[in-house]
């Protein structure tokens, strides 16, 4: 039997000519990811074990971006931590307060993932990079101390789920609304530690922030990682970003065994929301009656990029954020946050009514900017509704795609585009 394109990664780093679903390996890491809520704890355990050297101060990433600008005294003593361990062990791509974005933004941009790496990090969006042809998932702390001191870590290979995409989006449906109605389909358990595997001629539709958005909530359906074939579109992108970086292609077998086969038509799909406490809870928005809100955050490592803030800007120019609404706007890095600038989209943000921020994960983890109170609605393209996520255990977020979430900022209510 064949190999799927994560297994075929996972022999390659695991010195392997094949490896099957189930089979537990030891794997070399091409990057090791740590922010500055898992980075303390991790160095921490580092301490305790007695390292001294991590194996590559090149492939270890430490990003400051959950709580920073610092929110309190708690924060500013974790990120003193983590900058402290960065200086000792050189690590060359660190970035805090000045150069920060959010994590799972800032390092395609960087071009330190390029197709058919391994990437582990701390923290459970990791397999955000998947949308490059890599395999990357997300671990705890004890294991990002143990892959920065060995450059290796264990895995159990997964089995895999193949998602067949045809067809083309339509306008104003986004890859948010791809992954709702993936999750939607199979549930929040339905990929439960599986590779969710994306191929088929429908990924011509799709841009790489879509893709970036659709491999960052693999996690959202219980998925061990989200990988796309590599095409034209991605190679165009490391070109841009990675330019001379070496990278491998893997290729699923014609004879890769799947779990499941699901054929998806991207032109069937509509606007979607998912509903208050799970990501599974998905209705299309002709399926939404009013639903009144107290807040909208565009933004996150989910639709914190360049095109989900065009997106936005189209919906909400010359128009006004509906009174009684809290419109908070989060780039996901500097660079797309000075392209938004640039373009005059931050301009259209802030005329509108709404706050444009420098690049946080805050409001997505109920951190800081944004956090809701009791009986609060809010509509918000991060990627977790769970109960208390954004703050007020007895508040509802509302997870949409930034079409729907601009539309709903400006009418007050829950919205397609067309209706606002």
């Amino acid at each position: 039997m064949g190999m799927t394109m994560t297994q075929k990664i996972l022999a390659d780093h695991a010195g392997k000519t094949e490896v099957k679903a189930g089979e537990l390996i030891m794997a070399d890491l091409d990057l090791v990811l740590g922010n500055d809520v898992t980075t303390p704890v991790a160095v921490k355990e580092y301490i305790k074990a007695g390292a001294k050297d991590i194996f590559d101060k090149d492939k270890v990433v430490i990003v400051l971006d959950h709580f920073t600008p610092n929110k309190d005294i708690k924060a500013a003593e974790q990120c003193v931590i983590s900058r402290k361990f960065a200086k000792e062990q050189e690590i060359t791509n660190f970035y805090d307060v000045g150069s920060m974005g959010i994590e799972h933004c800032l390092l395609p941009e960087k071009g330190l993932v390029v197709p058919g790496n391994a990437v582990i990090g701390a923290d459970s969006h990791t397999c955000t990079y998947g949308a490059l042809g890599a395999f990357s998932t997300g671990i705890g702390s004890t294991d990002m101390a143990a892959g920065m001191m060995k450059g290796k870590t264990w895995f159990k290979v997964p089995a895999a789920i193949k998602f067949n995409l045809t067809g083309k989006l339509n306008k104003w449906v986004s890859g948010k609304d791809v992954i709702l109605h993936i999750i939607g389909m199979i549930g929040v358990d339905g990929a439960l530690y599986k590779s969710m595997e994306f191929t088929g001629e429908g990924l011509e539709s799709l841009s790489m922030d879509d893709r970036f958005t659709i491999a960052n909530m693999a996690i959202e359906a219980g998925g061990k990682n989200g990988i796309f074939d590599v095409d034209e579109k991605t190679l165009e992108y490391i070109r841009e970003h990675a330019p001379g970086k070496s990278y491998k292609i893997y290729k699923a077998d014609e004879d890769a065994e799947y779990e499941e086969l699901y054929n998806i038509d991207l032109s069937e799909i509509k606007p979607a929301v998912a509903f208050p406490h799970l990501p599974e809870n998905v209705k299309t928005i002709d399926e939404i009656e009013d639903i009144k809100i107290d807040q909208v955050v565009i933004g996150s490592c989910t639709n914190g990029r360049i095109s989900d803030l065009r997106t936005a800007a189209e919906i909400m120019k010359g128009k006004k954020v509906a009174d009684g609404v809290r419109a908070i706007v989060i780039p996901g890095t500097r660079d797309v946050q000075l392209q938004a600038i640039k373009e005059g989209l931050a301009e259209i943000f802030i005329e509108a009514g709404a706050v444009f921020s420098t690049p946080t994960c805050g409001p997505c983890l109920g951190g800081h900017m944004g956090i809701l109170a009791k009986g609060e609605r809010a509509v918000s393209t991060t990627n977790r509704n769970f109960v208390g996520r954004m703050g007020h255990p007895e508040s509802e977020v509302y997870l949409a795609g930034p079409a729907v979430a601009a539309a709903s900022a400006v009418s007050g209510k829950i919205s397609a585009p067309e209706d606002c």
